[in-house]
């Protein structure tokens, strides 16, 4: 099983299930793509329409969903299988009703859901993603929209939109434009999220933007779909020279398919150079395949060859299918001697399993710099019902370390020894030295002093986090498709 998501997604798994394939995950997927990721626009992956017939009408869909969560929800005592189907008019809503008792206890944030599998098989296997190709961040005061990130190859990246772009204003075609700050005043985090329209190729929206140079310019700008490159080619890899030392820099986007090439390319890159201390950047990296967070385990697993990197339980009635990931070590495995793991409330599923799985090696000798993680311990597999290009992501695996440790629903703040409090820099390149979490995981790799994690964030509840006006991604309320689940404030 050395394909699952961390969406808790096992992809490839030898089973199915009557005519739905479970596929397991974390949050991720695999492949190649053609154009190579970042390079340019790719055409749109259709998303076919149920046909109309008995066994994809609405009724009967929502009848195979009950079924399956019946069958594979991790928390069958949070179910709630008398919910009146034919009270709700849309399967999101069924889904919701169905899971609301877990969703209660904070077990599942809208971790269930159900999407195309076509699309879903387009960003898991070849990182296509429909929209801007920017990822949103508000400011403390939450009435300033900045661009914390832009992808190579989308219709921002042409717009010469870049890190600490702010924008002002926005509206549809044919609409007057509205003041980010007026917007969010009258409506509210969602509004504005409304107001930057559907994640569908086509949707335009002209802006009002403010350069980092503090020029103003109004753009029009279309969602396209495009190929993310999960380590990017500008800032994704690189050796970070500190003083007379080397220090091996990563930043992974997502855990998809594509990434394993970046990944074995840069540790070959880190053990030919002699790197043994590392920063690993998850900021924003909300999840993904399974087996992308084992192939980190793998490429710093020198010296732990066989040994437990995650355990994956699903119910009682599915133990059978439980599984164990063990080290593998590769001939790009390096042994470092300190790791940094930057993170923030986006770092979540495969993320957190990659750091989890990490402590009980590394211990005192890794650190969390930046801020508390968002607190998935869970997965989803895959359940597809192929003639109505329905897959459910059932929430329905947990993940614990070699020690066991698991159940970290309120981040790892409070389960990694040493932390390090740091803001995100947007005024800087993401992978810059002076960039303010890179510089406190250069000082944390250095052995000098800084400011632990809050004890308070770490105990603070994910729904209180979403809602407080602290700086962070601009995220939907409800996400429904595998991209706004896996990459927090991707539009």
């Amino acid at each position: 099983m050395r394909h699952l998501v961390f969406s808790a997604r096992v992809r490839n798994l030898a089973l199915s299930v009557g005519t739905a394939a479970l596929l397991v995950a974390c949050g991720g997927g695999g492949g190649s793509s053609s154009p190579p990721p970042g390079t340019g626009t790719v055409t749109p992956t259709p998303t076919p329409t149920p046909p109309a017939t008995s066994g994809c009408s609405l009724s009967a869909r929502k009848a195979w969903v009950l079924e399956q969560l019946q069958e594979w929800y991790l928390f069958p005592s949070l179910l709630n299988p008398s919910a009146n189907a034919s009270a709700y008019p849309s399967m999101d809503e069924y889904i919701d009703a169905l899971v609301a008792p877990a969703r209660a206890q904070g077990r599942d944030r809208y971790f269930t859901y159900l999407t195309s599998i076509a699309s879903e098989n387009a960003y898991y296997e070849q990182g296509e993603v429909a929209g801007f190709g920017v990822r949103f961040e508000l400011d403390p005061s939450a009435t300033r929209l900045r661009l914390s990130e832009v992808f190579e190859g989308s219709a921002a990246s042409s717009l010469l939109l870049e890190r600490g772009t702010e924008i002002l204003s926005v509206a549809a075609l044919g609409e007057p434009l509205r003041s980010v700050s007026s917007i969010l005043s009258s409506g509210g985090v969602n509004a504005l999220v409304q107001a930057m329209g559907p994640d569908t190729p086509g949707t335009t929206r002209l802006m009002v933007v403010r350069d980092p140079s503090g020029s103003e310019r109004q753009v029009s700008i279309t969602k396209q779909a495009f190929v993310l490159d999960p380590v990017s080619d500008l800032y994704g890899a690189k050796v970070i020279a500190d003083g007379a030392k080397k220090v091996g820099y990563i930043n992974l986007r997502t855990f998809i398919d594509t990434a394993e090439p970046d990944l074995r390319a840069a540790f070959a890159s880190f053990k030919e150079q002699g790197v043994t201390e590392l920063i690993i950047d998850l900021r924003y990296n909300g999840g993904g395949l399974i087996s992308i967070a084992a192939l980190m385990g793998d490429l710093m697993g020198e010296g732990h060859g066989g040994k437990v990197f995650t355990r994956i339980a699903l119910r009682d009635t599915k133990a059978s299918l439980n599984s164990t990931y063990n080290i593998e070590v590769l001939p790009e495995s390096i042994a470092p001697t300190k790791v940094a793991f930057i993170a923030t409330r986006s770092t979540a599923s495969a993320s957190e399993m990659v750091i989890n799985g990490m402590l009980p090696y590394l211990g005192t000798n890794m650190a969390l710099i930046g801020d508390n993680t968002y607190g998935k311990p869970v997965g989803q597999i895959a359940l597809d019902r192929d003639a109505c290009d329905d897959r459910l992501r059932a929430l329905a695996l947990k993940v614990e370390n070699a020690d066991q440790q698991s159940e970290y629903y309120n981040g790892l703040a409070a389960t990694v020894p040493v932390t390090c409090r740091a803001t995100d820099d947007i005024s800087r390149p993401l992978g810059d030295p002076q960039e303010g979490m890179v510089r406190a995981a250069l000082d944390y790799l250095g052995g000098r002093s800084c400011t632990p994690i809050l004890t308070a964030s770490a105990t603070a509840s994910v729904g209180v986090v979403k809602s407080s006006p602290a700086r962070g991604a601009l995220v939907r309320e409800t996400p429904r498709t595998t991209p706004q689940h896996e990459m927090p404030g991707v539009f």
